[in-house]
């Protein structure tokens, strides 16, 4: 049986949450391989929306095994105010396992997140300050803590030191502000961990066994390919790595273990934060695409940049993470419009670029070079077959199929659960 890897073709926010909720009907495990609580995943079952953070999508499903891997980086307050939110409305999270490796996010680095930020002024990344970036910065400098130093105080004790050291110079001496002390910090991170004890496991040798015994293992990716730390629109990304590739190195599971890679992309395109977005709309157009897309970030609340389908960004995603299968998702918010554009290159300086160019340089100034596609009126929501989609509807996934470099093998054609078209089954 396969292991699949679901990941975002965009800048985040394509809507992964409900492609792994679907999926999620056809697997035994959902694991979160990257990143941490600086993404959210909605998901609405029954009528009901819930708001994901840390937790793996697949924890709403029953029998599935929710999964945070090595990969993650963990705020253990956000984990319990979570499992809590769920809990209250009747979710069962006893099966939720965490990788004993998996980095802790300790109150220091969402300190460090929030005043380094700042510090930058117009060179501000657009960090949601929630320490991500810092407890990563601590694990590739080796003075990181892991989910199993809690269980240790002599060693927790040391590391929270080591990691002080430094950074309390850094706050009081640049940043003027307080040192933190070290026994608060280990006292704050014990607190949790006789709760977390009977959820920590060797999820590396968990999974390869599953997947030894003939269980579909799906891999669900934070953020997504153009915010991956060395494929994305460096510096503007995330500090983990979102392509597929980073599902091996996040979850300890090996590249020959990867059946399938699918792609969650929206029939337009939204960023948050700073960095290049070459097609954004800056009319009412984007406006338009906001309001009816609803394009508000699940994590910070803050309004989502939006623009046209990339091409271009579609075609590389493909590429760099080796896609079998897309997911095109919001298809509905694009009706009413009598054309809608398309970007299928850029253009920089009167030179075509029909692939992502590689110079950032380029990349911030490039424009788009649009096809203008035939736009639909119909309520395409309550399609539930591709022939019951309105002929131009059909031909715009037709038309982005042909330029994006895989098969689009489930469309979204409204928030609900159930509002899919599914041409090509993911599993199998």
């Amino acid at each position: 049986m396969p292991g699949i890897v679901l990941v975002g073709a965009q800048w985040g926010d394509e809507g992964k949450g409900k492609a792994t909720d679907l999926l999620g009907r056809d697997v035994d495990y959902v694991v979160k391989f990257n990143g941490g609580n600086n993404a959210g995943h909605t998901v609405v079952i029954g009528g009901q929306t819930y708001a994901l953070h840390l937790l793996p999508s697949g924890i709403l499903t029953p029998g599935v095994v929710p999964v945070i891997a090595n990969g993650v980086v963990v705020d253990l307050e956000v984990l319990f105010q979570e499992l809590s939110a769920i809990e209250a409305r009747g979710v069962d999270t006893s099966r939720l396992v965490i990788s004993a490796n998996a980095h802790v996010i300790p109150s220091y680095n969402r300190t460090m997140d929030k005043v380094t930020e700042r510090f930058l002024g117009k060179r501000q990344i657009g960090t949601t300050g929630r320490g991500i970036g810092p407890t990563y910065a601590d694990k590739m400098t080796r003075v990181g803590i892991r989910i199993q130093d809690l269980f240790d105080h002599s060693i927790l004790l040391q590391k929270v030191e080591g990691a002080l050291m430094q950074k309390n110079h850094l706050l009081v001496k640049v940043y003027n502000r307080r040192a933190i002390a070290v026994e608060e910090v280990v006292e704050e991170l014990e607190a949790y961990a006789e709760r977390l004890r009977p959820m920590v496991v060797d999820t590396a040798a968990l999974l390869n066994q599953a997947l030894d015994d003939g269980a579909t293992v799906l891999f669900e990716g934070g953020q997504a390919t153009m915010l991956d730390v060395d494929h994305g629109t460096y510096p503007f990304v995330t500090s983990s790595n979102a392509t597929a590739g980073g599902a091996c190195t996040g979850s300890g599971v090996g590249p020959t273990r990867i059946d399938r890679v699918v792609a969650v992309i929206k029939a337009y395109a939204t960023r948050v934060g700073s960095g290049p977005f070459t097609t954004e709309l800056f009319d009412l157009d984007g406006e338009r695409l906001r309001e009816i897309g609803h394009e508000y970030g699940v994590t910070t609340g803050r309004p989502r940049r939006c623009g046209w389908y990339d091409a271009v960004v579609a075609r590389y995603a493909a590429r760099i993470n080796g896609v079998t299968d897309f997911v095109l998702t919001k298809l509905d918010v694009l009706t009413g419009w009598d054309k809608v554009p398309v970007c299928v290159a850029y253009e920089v300086d009167g030179v075509r670029f029909d692939e992502l160019p590689v110079s950032q340089s380029d990349i911030h100034h490039a424009k788009p070079v649009y096809e203008y596609l035939d736009g639909w009126d119909e309520d395409i929501t309550g399609a539930r077959s591709f022939g019951a989609l309105p002929l131009n509807a059909q031909r715009y996934v037709q038309a982005v199929e042909e330029m994006s470099g895989a098969r689009i093998s489930v469309v979204g054609v409204g928030p609900g659960r159930d509002a899919i078209v599914q041409r090509h089954s993911l599993v199998g």
